[in-house]
């Protein structure tokens, strides 16, 4: 799901983790938005809100929202800063160390956060790390898919969805009719699951609040591991038939 690169992946690559990361997305964003009212996949509305400090209040009551910005593109950066640095040292799994800082950021907020809020803990620095774990994600998806996957903001996706739905009533070859189904079925699938991440987060965040993080936290953990023992026993496998 992680490691393959390049023409060396598949479309049921794409696809897991297509779904498996707009389903985390999914969770982080209600937690966002039910504990501290912000949009914490995607930075787009935050522009129109920086922009509202700016023109009704006249003054920079709205900074906080280009911290939002910032932190997501912050998040980008060392996300790919960190896949270069370990493919350049021809590591196989240079997706690990950004997985593993997303992995470490939600769980410090799902185990700290709620003591956090009623401690009165600046609920935009809360909002800031979960943008800047979103930013870690979506970066190393895009380098992961070749840009084929975006798993944090679905704005881009139904606009392609719109386009690729109308090709349908033109693209007749097989081959491109084949190719076009199978790019509306990867970005159905992120709608989907992205949405059943805000459902299900929605539910158990009534009950357990930040601690729906550890669980977003855990599911990464557990696909990280489960990757990387497919990654060794590979390698093990190829060695032996080297031998042989």
């Amino acid at each position: 799901m992680f490691r393959h690169k390049g023409r060396a992946r598949t479309f049921q690559h794409n696809f897991r983790l297509a779904t498996f990361l707009s389903f985390i997305a999914g969770l982080v964003n209600i937690c966002g938005v039910l504990a501290l009212g912000v949009l914490t996949t995607n930075v787009t509305g935050h522009f129109a809100y920086f922009a509202e400090g700016i023109v009704k209040e006249k003054n920079f009551s709205g900074i906080y929202y280009l911290f939002y910005i910032l932190a997501f593109l912050a998040g980008s950066f060392v996300s790919s800063l960190l896949a270069e640095y370990f493919m350049h040292r021809d590591s196989n799994a240079p997706h690990n160390a950004s997985m593993f800082l997303e992995i470490l950021l939600l769980m410090f907020l799902g185990v700290y956060g709620d003591g956090f809020l009623l401690e009165g803990i600046s609920m935009p620095l809360m909002a800031c790390i979960l943008l800047f774990a979103m930013g870690l994600q979506n970066s190393l998806v895009s380098k992961i898919s070749a840009s084929a996957v975006r798993t944090t903001h679905l704005t881009g996706l139904f606009t392609d969805l719109g386009i690729e739905l109308s090709q349908l009533f033109f693209y007749k070859e097989q081959g491109q009719r084949k190719r076009l189904l199978g790019s509306i079925g990867l970005r159905c699938g992120i709608i989907a699951f992205f949405f059943l991440g805000c459902i299900i987060g929605g539910v158990f965040f009534v009950k357990i609040k930040f601690r729906i993080l550890i669980i977003a936290a855990v599911i990464l953990v557990i696909a990280l591991v489960y990757d990387n023992i497919r990654l060794w026993y590979y390698k093990i496998r190829k060695r032996i038939h080297t031998q042989e």
